[in-house]
């Protein structure tokens, strides 16, 4: 059973990591489409530091550099440029050599300096890992905890890569960009599969634009605005170009 417990462990921690990249990442920090509140906030940033080691502001600006950068040789993660596979097998690697340029970070994220908590802690990505492992032996055991931190590690990286490898190549363009939308991509990545959506709208908190489209993320949302956690910036999604996508 150890085993089965450490895969089940292991991906679960992956689904909630991706919604903590989604909500607070992604949808918050870099697209403002919605205001977190600073204790969930806090819990937020020490939980990826433990399961991803990502700092908030590289994550954040080669986000933006991408937006910015569609589809161009500046675009950090683009399988149009860089190819499928070297985007859905080496994204961790891409976001990382663009992040540490000396350029993006300081362009795309002027308004997320680095702060005494990233200084003494968010920053040291290694010991957020160290540490999240030590803790997933403790509570399971060592060989259990091990083969769960390489079941997730290996599935959120996967997921990451799917969502700017696949999420550029497979499924709807209903919107003119690159981006795509596949229903399955968008179940198992808490609503990130919407792609060609989210290009759409950058700003919206929420991803879908109709009743058949999966957007876990927006649930958990639309829980933690009711649980006043979270403020939304606009509940309709705003197309970028103007208007809203409740009546496309």
């Amino acid at each position: 059973m150890q085993p089965i417990t450490a895969v089940v462990v292991g991906l679960a921690i992956t689904e909630l990591a991706m919604l903590a990249t989604s909500v607070y990442l992604h949808r918050g920090l870099t697209h403002r489409g919605l205001t977190v509140h600073p204790a969930l906030a806090i819990v937020l940033r020490v939980f990826l530091w433990l399961t991803t080691g990502m700092r908030q502001r590289e994550w954040v600006a080669v986000h933006r550099r991408h937006h910015a950068a569609l589809d161009t040789e500046l675009d950090p993660h683009s399988p149009a440029v860089q190819g499928f596979w070297r985007v859905q097998l080496a994204n961790a690697a891409l976001y990382r050599r663009v992040a540490r340029d000396g350029v993006t970070v300081q362009k795309y994220a002027k308004d997320l300096p680095p702060d005494r908590l990233d200084r003494w802690f968010f920053d040291h990505a290694f010991l957020g890992l160290g540490i999240g492992i030590g803790i997933l032996c403790l509570l399971l055991g060592w060989p259990t905890g091990l083969l769960a931190a390489a079941v997730h590690t290996a599935s959120y990286l996967g997921l990451s890569g799917a969502i700017n490898a696949v999420g550029h190549t497979a499924g709807r363009r209903p919107a003119g960009n690159s981006g795509t939308n596949l229903r399955s991509l968008a179940l198992i990545t808490v609503g990130e599969g919407l792609h060609n959506n989210h290009h759409a709208a950058p700003t919206s908190a929420r991803f879908s634009f109709r009743r058949s489209e999966l957007d876990p993320g927006w649930w958990s949302v639309r829980l933690l605005s009711a649980l006043r956690l979270v403020q939304v910036r606009h509940k309709e999604p705003k197309l970028a170009t103007g208007g809203s996508a409740a009546s496309s």
